[in-house]
């Protein structure tokens, strides 16, 4: 109770509780609205701290399952905070503006992706030298603009299995196209906006810098922390490997060692007559009742 207190206190001091104006407010946001003051909405942060937990809860569980949440924030004020929140997870992130299709048409956005690659390859190894001056930085400068809307998402081979969006009405396209695809998404939700539209609420303000850099960062500690457990139960599952793989070696050499010392005493006996005498051996290998006995005519 007394951590929710001071994520509470926290959440205060971020300014997360003020809403938009009366008159721009969403009225399926009511449950999360504690107040109204001076003709602003007040959400209610008991509700926030739930919705908070919960969406952290379910994000650290995606990413103990090692696939990966994608985070989109296009509006000014979220932009470094989100990209740098996203780096440090090494998660996909789209801060620079939504291509439409960037996930109902991934394919071809990988397309690009892939042609950024080459370009920013050709300019590293030097293979760029043959052309001339004019073509380079034509080359340079189509790799700077994709590398500004495509540089989040470089690494992501496949779709995400999340979303984390920070204001939801702001990115209505990016929303519609995970739910077009089944994407889980998460997204914080101001007074302005419908929480329906997104699986996991999180009601707080999301204009101010403060107040989504401390729900981001939060949001983010949880993705690190599955991330942590994956990687430990991963270390956990080598050194299994290798217990298994050495228990085997040891059962295998001894079932050897067993096996060669069966061979030897088999081996020692094989030649044996009665009494421990060495069998005779009759020269051109026949019996030794014809050996001895006169020839049959």
């Amino acid at each position: 109770m007394e951590n929710n207190t001071s994520l509470q206190q926290q959440l205060l001091e971020a300014g997360v509780h003020f809403g938009h104006l009366r008159k721009k407010w969403n009225p399926k946001m009511l449950p999360y609205i504690f107040a109204e003051k001076k003709g602003i909405h007040i959400i209610d942060l008991n509700k926030t701290v739930d919705h908070l937990q919960e969406a952290a809860a379910a994000l650290k569980q995606i990413a103990k399952s090692g696939k990966k949440i994608m985070f989109v924030a296009t509006k000014k004020q979220a932009k470094e905070i989100v990209s740098e929140c996203a780096q440090r997870v090494n998660m996909p992130f789209a801060t620079e503006r939504w291509l439409g299709g960037m996930l109902t048409n991934f394919n071809t956005v990988r397309k690009s992706v892939k042609k950024m690659q080459s370009i920013e390859k050709m300019l590293a190894d030097g293979s760029a030298d043959s052309l001339t001056k004019k073509e380079r930085l034509t080359l340079a400068r189509d790799k700077d603009k994709m590398e500004k809307v495509l540089g989040g998402i470089a690494q992501l081979g496949r779709l995400p299995a999340a979303l984390f969006l920070v204001d939801i009405g702001h990115e209505h396209i990016a929303l519609a196209e995970a739910k077009r695809l089944g994407i889980t998404t998460f997204g914080m939700v101001d007074t302005n906006c419908d929480p329906n539209k997104v699986e996991f609420p999180i009601p707080a303000n999301d204009d101010a810098t403060k107040s989504i850099a401390i729900i981001t960062n939060y949001i983010t500690a949880a993705i690190a922390e599955g991330l942590a457990e994956r990687q430990a139960s991963k270390d956990d599952e080598v050194e299994d490997t290798d217990n298994e793989a050495e228990k085997k070696a040891a059962r295998l050499q001894a079932e050897a060692e067993e096996e060669a010392a069966r061979g030897g005493r088999r081996g020692g006996v094989r030649n044996e007559g009665p009494g421990g005498q060495p069998k005779r051996r009759v020269a051109g290998g026949a019996s030794r009742r014809t050996a001895g006995g006169p020839a049959k005519k």
